[in-house]
C-alpha cells in the first residue's frame, strides 16, 4: 500500500482533505452510503473509475477508518465492503457538496452516466422525521432511510418493507429537484410528484399540498 500522502498543514480542513480529497473517494462514500457493496458493484456504479483506482481507494479507506470489508457468510460467501461510523460521519459533508454543486449541473451531457438512487441525497435533504420512503423514477425504483443515525441511508430497488410514503415523479421533476430549482414541497403542491402512504411523511407531504388548495390559503389546486 502506497504511503498516505498529506498537505502537511496544520488545519482540519487539510487534514480531512488528506482522507478523502482524492479523486473518487468522496463517490465511493456515497455508494456505501446503500449499505455493503461488493467490489463489482461499486465499480458499476461508478463508470469512469479503473479498477486499480477503485482498489486503491478502497484499501486507502480501509487504512483510514472510513470502510471496512467482511466476507458474507454462505451461501454468498463474497466479500463487501461498508463504512465505518467514521465513514458515517460524512452524510452531512456530502449532503453540503451537493447542495454547493446544485447550481453546477446545467443540462445533462450527452456522456453523462445516472443512476436512479443519485437523487437520493436531494430528497433526503428536503425530508423530515424518521421513516422508509420508496421513490419511483423513470430511471428506476429506490428507498431511502430518513432520518437514519446508523446503517445505510438509502437502497435500490422497491423499499423492503411497507413504506411509510411513496412518491412517484418523472425525470424532469427529479433533475429540477436535483439543481435546486424546484422544492420537494413545491413539486408535491403542483402535482410533479404524487404522494402515497398512512405514515407521517406522507401525511405530512400531503398537508403542504392541501394547505394551498384550501379556498384563501395561496391557491386553487382540486383536492
Amino acid at each position: 500500500m502506497s504511503p498516505r500522502r498529506s498537505y502537511d498543514q496544520y488545519c482540519s480542513a487539510a487534514r480531512a482533505l488528506d482522507a478523502v480529497g482524492d479523486r473518487w473517494t468522496l463517490l465511493i462514500v456515497r455508494e456505501l452510503f446503500g449499505g455493503p457493496r461488493r467490489y463489482t458493484d461499486l465499480h458499476a456504479d461508478l463508470p469512469g473509475v479503473s479498477t486499480d483506482v477503485l482498489a486503491s481507494r478502497l484499501k486507502d479507506m480501509e487504512r483510514d477508518g472510513l470502510a471496512t470489508r467482511r466476507r458474507l457468510p454462505p451461501p454468498g460467501a463474497a466479500y463487501v465492503y461498508e463504512l465505518t461510523a467514521r465513514g458515517r460521519e460524512l452524510l452531512p459533508v456530502l449532503q453540503a457538496l451537493g447542495k454547493w454543486g446544485e447550481s453546477e449541473l446545467g443540462e445533462r451531457r450527452p456522456t453523462d452516466a445516472v443512476r436512479a438512487h443519485w437523487f437520493a441525497p436531494p430528497l433526503l435533504r428536503a425530508l423530515t422525521g424518521e421513516g422508509l420512503v420508496e421513490v419511483r423514477l423513470g430511471e428506476g425504483d429506490f428507498h431511502l432511510y430518513v432520518g437514519a443515525e446508523d446503517g445505510p441511508v438509502y437502497g435500490d430497488g422497491p423499499a423492503p418493507a411497507e413504506p411509510d410514503a411513496r412518491l412517484v415523479l418523472d425525470a424532469g421533476t427529479g433533475t429540477a429537484l436535483a439543481r435546486g430549482e424546484l422544492g420537494l414541497a413545491e413539486a408535491v403542491r403542483d402535482g410533479r410528484v404524487t404522494v402515497t402512504g398512512d405514515g407521517a411523511l406522507a401525511k405530512e407531504l400531503r398537508e403542504v399540498r392541501d394547505r394551498v388548495s384550501v379556498p384563501g390559503a395561496g391557491g386553487s389546486a382540486d383536492r
